[in-house]
C-alpha cells in the first residue's frame, strides 16, 4: 500500500502538480497575500512523502554506511523547516529532489527485450532418427548421442557432429561470419545456426543448457546482471555530508541560540544542485546525440564512454558493409576473356541459392549481362555446382570440389587462390570442359569512413582492436586497411567475452562495437556496448548501451568527445554547487539568509547547474 502511494506521488504528473503548488506559494508570499492553508503543504506532501519513504527504506535495507544518504539529509532539512513554519523552504528542497530523481530515472531506463529475443532463437523441436524412423520431438528431450536430421532451412536443435551429408551452415548467430560455412561429414555444428542447403544427419554432442546457444543466452543474462545502475554522486558523499551538516547546524544553534540559523544551514546544505549535476548534463548530452543519430540508452553509458581508452570492433557489418561484391575476375585461358567467364559463370549460377552464386548473378545483372540458358544444373551442398552452358560443361565451386571431379588445378592458380585469401576474399574456381579456367573472387567492403575514424581515435589516445569470428587472413587484411594493428580472429562469442575481460583486467576501459547476435555477450561485458542500429540485429541493439542508427562509424570519435565533455561538465557543476553551498552556509551562519531566502539561493544554484548542462545541447562536437 505504502509503495503504491509512493510510486504515485513520485511520478511525473504528481511532481508537476507539486511544482504548481510551490509556485502558487511563492507568488502569494511575494504579493503578501495570506491563505487559509499554504499551498506549499501540497508540495511537502506530494514530493516529501517519496523522499521520507526513500530515506527510511535505505536505513532499513542498505548495508553499512550506505544507510546514510542524501535523501536522509534533505528529509531532515524538510522536517526542520516545517518545525519552524517555513513551508516554502520545506517544499522547495523536496521538489528539487523529486525533479532530480525523475531526471535520473529517465537517463537510466533500459530496454529489456534483447534477452527475450535471443531466447526466441532457440529451436523448439528436432527430428530424431531412431531405428530408421524419423519423428519430431521437443528439443528438451534430445539426449547426447541422439541422431538428428536437419533439413534445408531448419535450425539445428543441438550442438553436434555431422555423420552424414554435406551442406552450408549460416553461423552468423555464433561467429558473425558474412558467408555460410561449408560443412561435411565429421564437421561440428552449433545449436541455433541454420542449415541452408543439403539435408544432414548429426550426432548430438551437447544438449539442453550445455549448447552453444544456451551458453550465449546465459552470458548475456550474466553480463546484464553485472550492470549496476548509476549511483548518485550525492549519495556517495552522504556518509560525510549528513553528519557534517547536522554538526554545523547544532553548533550554529548553540553558538547563536537561534533555531532559524540552524534550520537555514540544513536547507542550504541540501545537495540538490549536486543531485541535479549528473542527470541534467546527461539529459542534454543524450538530446545532442539523438540529433546526430546516436541513441544513448543510459547516463551510466555516457559517463563510462568518457573513460573509455580502448575500442574493440567486430568486422562484418561494423568495420565492413557486410555485403559481398565481385572484386576480381581472373581468366587463365587465352580463349576465354573476363567478360566471357562472367557470362558463363553467372548463367550457371542463376539457379544457385548459395550467397556467392547470388552475388555473382547480381553483379552480372548490374553489368547488363545477357544470360545464356543453363541445363543439367546440379548443386552439391557446401561444395559447388555443375551445369551445361552454351555447349560447355561447367563446374563452379571450391578447390576441393574441383579436385573431387578429377580436375587438375595448376600451381599458378593455387598461388593466386592463396593471394586472394590473404586479401580476405572468397573465391569460386571455374572449370570449363574439365579444365580449370578462371577464378571469380568476392569480398566484403570496408566502410569508407573506417580508416579516418581509427586515425581520429588514435589522436584521442584511444587504442583500437579487431575481435572477429572470421578467419585470420581475412581479419588481418581488413584490419590493415582500417589501420588497426591488434587483431584477434576466429573467435566464438565466449572467446570475444574472454578477450574483453582480459583487456579490462589490465586496467583498460573497453568499448565494444558490433552488429550481430553473436556480439551481444561482448556488448554487455564491455564497459560500454555500441551497436550498429540500422542493419544490426535487434538483439545486438537491445544488448548495447548505445546504438548508431545510421550505421555511421565516423560518429564514434564524436561520441567520445561528447562523452568527455559531459563528464567534464558534471565535474564543473559539482564543483560550482559545492562552492555555492559553502558560501550559502557562511551567510546562513552570519544570519544573512533565512530558510526562505536560503531556499531561493539554493534553488538558484540548482538552476545554474541546469543552465550549464543545457549548453551541452547546442555545442559542436564534430
Amino acid at each position: 500500500m505504502l509503495k503504491e502511494i509512493n510510486d504515485l506521488f513520485a511520478g511525473i504528473p504528481m511532481t508537476i502538480i507539486s511544482g504548481i503548488f510551490l509556485v502558487i506559494s511563492l507568488a502569494l508570499s511575494i504579493l503578501d497575500i495570506s491563505a487559509l492553508i499554504d499551498p506549499a503543504w501540497g508540495t511537502v506532501i506530494i514530493s516529501g512523502i517519496p523522499l521520507i519513504y526513500l530515506s527510511i527504506w535505505r536505513i532499513i535495507h542498505n548495508p553499512g554506511i550506505s544507510k546514510i544518504s542524501s535523501a536522509l539529509l534533505i528529509s531532515i532539512a524538510m522536517l526542520a523547516a516545517i518545525s519552524i513554519g517555513d513551508l516554502f523552504a520545506a517544499g522547495e528542497v523536496a521538489f528539487i529532489m523529486a525533479i532530480g530523481a525523475i531526471l535520473e530515472d529517465k537517463t537510466t531506463e533500459r530496454a529489456k527485450k534483447g534477452l527475450k529475443k535471443l531466447a526466441e532463437l532457440a529451436p523448439w523441436e528436432g527430428r530424431l532418427i531412431e531405428n530408421g524412423n524419423e519423428k519430431i520431438i521437443p528439443v528438451e528431450t534430445i539426449k547426447q548421442r541422439d541422431i538428428l536430421r536437419v533439413l534445408p532451412g531448419e535450425t539445428i536443435p543441438a550442438d553436434g557432429k555431422i555423420i552424414d551429408g554435406n551442406t552450408s551452415i549460416d553461423q552468423s548467430i555464433m561467429t558473425g561470419e558474412a558467408l555460410p560455412v561449408d560443412k561435411e561429414t565429421g564437421d561440428s555444428v552449433f545449436c541455433g545456426t541454420i542449415n541452408r542447403f543439403g539435408a544432414i544427419d548429426i550426432e548430438a554432442t551437447k544438449v539442453g543448457e550445455n549448447t552453444s546457444l544456451q551458453k550465449l543466452i546465459h552470458m548475456v543474462k550474466e553480463a546484464e546482471n553485472k550492470k549496476a545502475p548509476m549511483q548518485r554522486i550525492a549519495d556517495k558523499c552522504a556518509s560525510w555530508l549528513v553528519p557534517v551538516a547536522l554538526l554545523i547546524a547544532v553548533a550554529a544553534y548553540f553558538a547563536t541560540s537561534n533555531i532559524i540559523r540552524a534550520v537555514t544551514v540544513l536547507v542550504v546544505f541540501c545537495p540538490c544542485a549536486l543531485v541535479l549535476a549528473t542527470p541534467t548534463a546527461i539529459m542534454a548530452a543524450i538530446g545532442q546525440a539523438t540529433k546526430h543519430g546516436v541513441i544513448i540508452k543510459s547516463g551510466e553509458a555516457l559517463e563510462k564512454m568518457g573513460k573509455v581508452d580502448t575500442i574493440a570492433f567486430d568486422k562484418t557489418g561494423t568495420l565492413t558493409l557486410g555485403t559481398l561484391e565481385v572484386s576480381d575476375i581472373i581468366s587463365f585461358s587465352k580463349k576465354i576473356n573476363e567478360n566471357d567467364l562472367l557470362i558463363l559463370t553467372a548463367s550457371a549460377e542463376a539457379r544457385s541459392e548459395h550467397p556467392l552464386g547470388k552475388a555473382i548473378v547480381s553483379y552480372a545483372k548490374e553489368k547488363n549481362i545477357i544470360f545464356a540458358e543453363a541445363s543439367d544444373f546440379f548443386m552439391e551442398a557446401g561444395k559447388g555446382i555443375s551445369a551445361q552452358v552454351l555447349q560447355k560443361s561447367l563446374f563452379c565451386g571450391s578447390e576441393k570440389f574441383l579436385t573431387e571431379k578429377k580436375i587438375d588445378i595448376p600451381p599458378q592458380i593455387k598461388d593466386m587462390l592463396e593471394a586472394l585469401r590473404t586479401q580476405g576474399k572468397a573465391s569460386i574456381l571455374i572449370a570449363i570442359d574439365n579444365i580449370c579456367t578462371g577464378i571469380i573472387a568476392l569480398s566484403d567492403v570496408l566502410r569508407p569512413t573506417a580508416k579516418d575514424m581509427v586515425s581520429r581515435l588514435s589522436k584521442m589516445n584511444t587504442s583500437t582492436i579487431l575481435l572477429t569470428g572470421d578467419n585470420q587472413q581475412t581479419a588481418d587484411y581488413f584490419a590493415a586497411q582500417a589501420g588497426i594493428t591488434l587483431v584477434r580472429a576466429g573467435l566464438l562469442p565466449e572467446e570475444k567475452v574472454e578477450n574483453i575481460k582480459n583487456i579490462q583486467e589490465n586496467g583498460r576501459n573497453v568499448c565494444m562495437i558490433g552488429d550481430g547476435i553473436n556480439d551481444a555477450p561482448a556488448l554487455k561485458t564491455a564497459s560500454v556496448g555500441v551497436a550498429m542500429g540500422n542493419m544490426g540485429s535487434d538483439i545486438a541493439v537491445e544488448a548495447a548501451d548505445i546504438a548508431l542508427m545510421s550505421d555511421d562509424i565516423s560518429k564514434i570519435p564524436y561520441l567520445k568527445r561528447l562523452s568527455n565533455a559531459t563528464v567534464n561538465t558534471i565535474k564543473l557543476s559539482i564543483t560550482l554547487s559545492l562552492c555555492i553551498n559553502l558560501v550559502a552556509i557562511i551567510l546562513s551562519l552570519l544570519g544573512v539568509l533565512t530558510p526562505t531566502t536560503g531556499a531561493l539561493v539554493h534553488n538558484a544554484g540548482s538552476c545554474f547547474v541546469v543552465l550549464i548542462a543545457a549548453l551541452l545541447y547546442d555545442r559542436s562536437f564534430e
